[in-house]
C-alpha cells in the first residue's frame, strides 16, 4: 500500500464501527442547522453524477461519485460567484442524524489518483446538525492540479491516519468524473454570467 495515515477520530466502512463512531459524535457542539438544497440539472456521466443545488439566491454546482460505496459520497463542489475556489469533501452516512454542528477532528491525509504523486494534505470531520452524516473537507494547495488527474484517471486513493491503529483508505471511481467536473464548470461560469 502506498499510505503511512492515522487519525482519532476514524471509523472504517462497517456498520458496527459508524455506530460507535456516531456515539462518540454525540458530545460537543457548535449550533447550526443542516440545509436542504434542491437538486436541479441532474445528469449521470457512468459512476459519477454532475447538477445544480439551489436553496433561494445560494447556487452550488456538485460533481459526485456514488458508485463505490454504498454509505461514502466523494464530490467536487463549486458555487456561484468565486467559480475559481472549487473543494473536495467526502461525505460517509452514519447510523444517526447528528445534534450539532461542529468541526470533530483535523486529520493528515494523502490523496492519490492513479500511480500520481501523492499528496500530503489535511481533512477536517466536520457534523451538521440534522444531517445523518459526517464530512471530510479536504485542504488542498493546488485543487487544479488534483481536478485534471482526475479528469484524466481511473482512480482516486484517499488514505486517513488513525494514530496507533492501521490507517483507513477508501478508493473511489473516476469514471465519469471528466464529464461531471467539466459540466459543473460550466453551469458555474454560466450562473456567473448571469
Amino acid at each position: 500500500m502506498f499510505f503511512l495515515c492515522d487519525a482519532t477520530l476514524m471509523p472504517t466502512l462497517k456498520p458496527f464501527a459508524l455506530a460507535t463512531f456516531s456515539a462518540i459524535l454525540s458530545s460537543t457542539a457548535l449550533p447550526s442547522m443542516a440545509a436542504t438544497f434542491n437538486i436541479d440539472a441532474a445528469q449521470s456521466h457512468n459512476h459519477w453524477q454532475s447538477m445544480a443545488l439551489t436553496l433561494g439566491s445560494e447556487q452550488h454546482f456538485r460533481a459526485v461519485e456514488t458508485h463505490s460505496y454504498s454509505d461514502a459520497t466523494l464530490s467536487l463542489n463549486a458555487t456561484q460567484g468565486v467559480c475559481d475556489l472549487p473543494w473536495l469533501e467526502m461525505r460517509v452516512t452514519l447510523a444517526e442524524q447528528q445534534g450539532e454542528s461542529r468541526a470533530v477532528n483535523l486529520v493528515p491525509t494523502r490523496i492519490r489518483v492513479d500511480d500520481t504523486p501523492i499528496i500530503d494534505t489535511m481533512a477536517e470531520f466536520i457534523t451538521e446538525r440534522g444531517d445523518d452524516g459526517f464530512y471530510a473537507h479536504f485542504y488542498l494547495s493546488d485543487l487544479q492540479t488534483l481536478m485534471a488527474q482526475m479528469s484524466q484517471g481511473e482512480q482516486l486513493f484517499i488514505g486517513f491516519d488513525q494514530q496507533d491503529s492501521e490507517p483507513w483508505y477508501m478508493t473511489f471511481s473516476l469514471d465519469g468524473a471528466d464529464d461531471a467536473i467539466a459540466r459543473i464548470q460550466r453551469l458555474c461560469g454560466r450562473a456567473d454570467d448571469q
